[in-house]
């Protein structure tokens, strides 16, 4: 795990292994073959995303095969960004993004204390912007503004397997892209103990 502070909050980069990641999209695959169950577990109407589907994982398969995992990576993101250890974690929400040509995801944040994001499928993407803008199908994470030696955006270009981990009011956008493919990603939001998240109560 490597601890990013491009501007103020310190943001966590890290991989999930393979066989993780083989394991969720497996699972995605399944409720994709169930029209019923993406009605089910359908999420879009609470996320702001411009994207094709957007909907949760089954709470037994996060808590089974994700939980863990999680809950270890982030209480090293707070031990290595603030020297504490944290007892709560507990995973809100955990939803999965399929998004396609020309689709993005506005500026916007979360809820609870810590967000993630993860990548489970890459397109190659295919810019036509004569600037030769390395935006396409890439997350800005945004804070601040821009000053002297001080930066206000982290661009991220998602490899499969990378997860980022956040505080939640950090801002941030999934730009579109012009290619076929789908990019697939999973975002998740928990809380942890309250007297470490809660800057007032030091």
């Amino acid at each position: 795990m490597k601890i990013l502070s491009p501007f103020g909050p310190k943001i966590a980069k890290l991989k999930f292994s393979n066989r993780l990641i083989k394991l969720i999209n497996n699972e995605v695959d399944q409720i994709l073959k169930k029209k019923k169950l993406i009605k089910k577990l359908d999420y879009s109407k609470k996320l702001v995303g411009q994207v094709k589907q957007e909907f949760q994982l089954p709470k037994s398969f996060v808590k089974k095969y994700l939980e863990k995992s999680i809950s270890n990576e982030v209480k090293k993101y707070i031990n290595k960004a603030l020297g504490k250890k944290i007892k709560k974690i507990l995973i809100k929400n955990f939803w999965v993004v399929r998004q396609f040509n020309n689709e993005y995801n506005p500026v916007h944040y979360h809820d609870g204390h810590i967000s993630g994001v993860g990548y489970l499928k890459i397109p190659k993407f295919i810019s036509n912007n004569k600037k030769k803008a390395k935006t396409d199908g890439t997350i800005d994470f945004i804070n601040g503004n821009k000053m002297f030696l001080s930066d206000s955006i982290y661009n991220h270009q998602p490899k499969v397997g990378d997860v980022i981990l956040f505080p939640n009011y950090l801002m941030h956008t999934a730009y579109p892209f012009k290619t076929n493919g789908e990019r697939r990603s999973f975002s998740f939001n928990l809380e942890i103990d309250n007297n470490v998240a809660n800057v007032f109560s030091r």
